[in-house]
């Protein structure tokens, strides 16, 4: 049985490396299982991509497509011409996606229109808000795979909702949790906030297109930052991604000297930041489940969330961007108690979402395919 494990962006490597590492135990384990990396190349920085790997110990992709930036139409037109020769050369069982980038759209249609079963990783998640790219590429995909791994019960009823087979959804939990606890005890040894000489701090993350790419909306953001750091008397340490950045110096956005501005960081002192902040202020889907699962208050910086339920448990809540609300928001949650419990399972989601796939494709091999049972 061989996968195609298709990524191009750095939470699709952090989300997918428990399953890559499942496999490779699998493998190593002497079980029939085969596996390969294609990569898209829709992050490409040190920062944003190879530093994952030599940490997170994962086999370098087989293939990258380096397609680079672009827009959407380019990106993915690239994306597609590239995963289909791939496709057709390596003839994998099954190919697997995460997520919602172009990416993963790409990946999905591609294998699809080959005829080759398709698993998407973190099924149902809605916004319900299609001015967002990432919507429209969660839904197109869902639609069609044929393995659908929801995180939760709420993923699962957005899907069924959309007419979705439930012969095809699996709850399985959510592989962040699974790369949470896998690698924070690898994160206590980076030194990264003692460098900062900071013990205390707010932490953001900012790269969202309808965010960063409207010059008033994130001129608004900025200012709350600038409000909330003031009036909880605490600094704000900021990783500016790089298209954030471009549009910051753009749009000759002013920024407080309350901000510690930091190039991308790896993913393990971007974790032990996290794990360590009093608050994170945020418009990363991915963060809002990692602040959740570290037990960190969240404010999102957006007008809604495709992760209710970080909203549900009192772990998330959303504050826009007004200057107000955020202020308002960040003072009412970096009090919050933290004893809300995980919404996105035990951490084993990699081990559900390979069992799935083996004992399904082996009923496939033998002609008595049926419902897989969770």
């Amino acid at each position: 049985m061989k996968f195609a494990i298709i990524i191009g962006t750095r939470p699709e490597i952090i989300k997918m490396s428990p399953i890559i590492r499942e496999l490779q135990r699998r493998r190593d384990s002497g079980a029939p299982v085969e596996y390969f990396i294609l990569h898209t190349g829709q992050h490409y920085s040190y920062n944003m991509d190879r530093v994952f790997f030599e940490q997170l110990n994962l086999p370098q992709p087989k293939c990258n497509l380096k397609v680079g930036s672009g827009t959407h139409a380019e990106e993915t037109g690239r994306m597609l011409i590239g995963i289909e020769k791939v496709l057709v050369e390596e003839e994998p069982d099954i190919v697997l996606v995460e997520g919602d980038t172009n990416t993963v759209l790409a990946g999905a249609l591609a294998a699809s229109k080959l005829l080759l079963r398709v698993g998407h990783v973190e099924a149902g998640l809605r916004s319900f808000d299609k001015t967002m790219p990432e919507e429209i590429n969660r839904v197109l995909t869902d639609h069609v795979s044929d393995y659908l791994f929801a995180p939760t019960e709420v993923a699962k009823s957005n899907l069924l909702r959309e007419g979705i087979e439930e012969r095809k959804i699996y709850v399985t939990g959510n592989t962040i949790v699974d790369a949470v606890h896998q690698n924070l005890k690898l994160a206590e040894s980076v030194d990264t906030i003692s460098k900062l000489g900071i013990d205390r701090y707010l932490l953001v993350t900012l790269h969202r297109q309808e965010n960063v790419d409207n010059p008033n909306r994130l001129r608004s953001i900025m200012k709350g930052l600038e409000l909330a750091s003031e009036d909880l008397n605490l600094p704000v340490v900021y990783p500016v991604h790089p298209r954030t950045r471009k549009r910051l110096k753009d749009n000759n956005i002013a920024l407080s000297s309350k901000l510690v501005l930091l190039d991308p960081v790896d993913y393990l002192s971007f974790l032990k930041l996290e794990s360590r902040a009093d608050l994170i202020l945020t418009d990363s889907g991915g963060v809002q489940e990692e602040a959740c699962i570290l037990r960190v208050p969240c404010v999102t910086l957006r007008d809604s969330t495709e992760r209710p339920e970080t909203v549900d448990v009192g772990a998330n809540v959303l504050a826009g961007a007004l200057p107000k609300s955020i202020l308002e928001k960040a003072r009412s949650m970096i009090f919050r108690r933290r004893d809300w419990a995980n919404p996105f399972g035990d951490g084993r989601a990699s081990q559900r979402i390979v069992d799935i796939i083996v004992e399904s494709m082996n009923m496939v091999a033998e002609g008595t395919e049926t419902t897989w049972q969770t």
